[in-house]
């Protein structure tokens, strides 16, 4: 198991049950929206950050928590002149439900998403919970006694338990946006909607603007066009169904996908791999 790292990993894969990430920069690594396969809990200690998460936006504070879900579209925008600490921890949620079967250990995820609100905010007795935790992990990490590993999946289940007790005591909020209204209105009904046909000009015109004043202002607020917004959602709706048993051309036609071949072509380009051989990952 991963003890603390200095560097994250660009590619973004886990071939662990987690993987724990104390980082500390001015530089601070900035992608466009993505996803990955597996849950992220973001912890920040220190700097100036926004996440947009789907299709609301947050400022965090220090030792704020934010759930971003597995195939959870996301982004981090940084303020780079200030130093950025934080801590990142991959989760695998399939290894810890099968080792801990009904534990729920990974709900505080399930209530982000069921809030449509993916932040944290601890008060100062939760904070210091939070701080002795991540101390006892982090203590931990040079660990090679006997049953070293075992201790420090131990300390990280410690840690969700206390991320799911902090989910359950949060006050039910809307998410906060940092989004123009208009794209707002859209980014929501693009993730309502997604299975269904949605062209551009149809969207513009449901937010009553111009189709070239969308598209500019949606790429403007998202990074991202809304043909790639989209098929993003598209895709991980049909991998989600491939995993759970679907055929690849139900899923793709179940995802909002008129055209398999094309489908094909965009799994390909985003998974690395083929909907054949992610079915047989199963």
């Amino acid at each position: 198991m991963s003890a603390v790292e200095t560097a994250i990993n660009r590619a973004g894969y886990l071939r662990e049950s987690y993987h724990y990430f104390h980082l500390k920069d001015t530089a601070g690594q900035e992608l466009d929206f993505h996803f990955h396969e597996f849950d992220k809990l973001i912890i920040l200690i220190s700097g100036k950050v926004d996440y947009r998460v789907e299709s609301s936006s947050y400022e965090l504070h220090p030792w704020d928590v934010l759930l971003v879900g597995h195939h959870t579209i996301h982004k981090a925008e940084i303020d780079k002149s200030v130093p950025y600490e934080r801590i990142i921890i991959y989760l695998d949620r399939g290894h810890f439900e099968r080792s801990m079967p009904g534990a729920g250990l990974f709900d505080s995820f399930e209530l982000a998403d069921k809030r449509s609100r993916h932040l944290l905010t601890p008060n100062a007795e939760q904070i210091e919970a939070l701080k002795a935790a991540i101390a006892a992990y982090e203590r931990a990490a040079g660990d090679e006694l006997f049953g070293a590993q075992t201790l420090r999946e131990t300390l990280i289940i410690q840690l969700l338990i206390q991320i799911n007790r902090l989910a359950e005591a949060e006050e039910p909020r809307a998410g906060q946006s940092g989004y123009d209204p208009k794209i707002q209105q859209a980014l929501s009904y693009i993730n309502e909607n997604f299975r269904k046909e949605l062209t551009v000009d149809a969207l513009a015109e449901r937010v009553f603007l111009s189709r070239y004043h969308f598209m500019r202002l949606f790429k403007a607020q998202t990074g991202s066009t809304v043909h790639a917004y989209i098929r993003q959602k598209r895709l991980m709706n049909a991998a989600r169904l491939i995993r759970e048993g679907m055929s690849a051309g139900k899923a793709a036609s179940e995802s909002g996908f008129a055209d398999y071949s094309a489908f094909h072509r965009a799994f390909r380009e985003s998974f690395g791999t083929s909907p054949g051989k992610l079915a047989g990952r199963k």
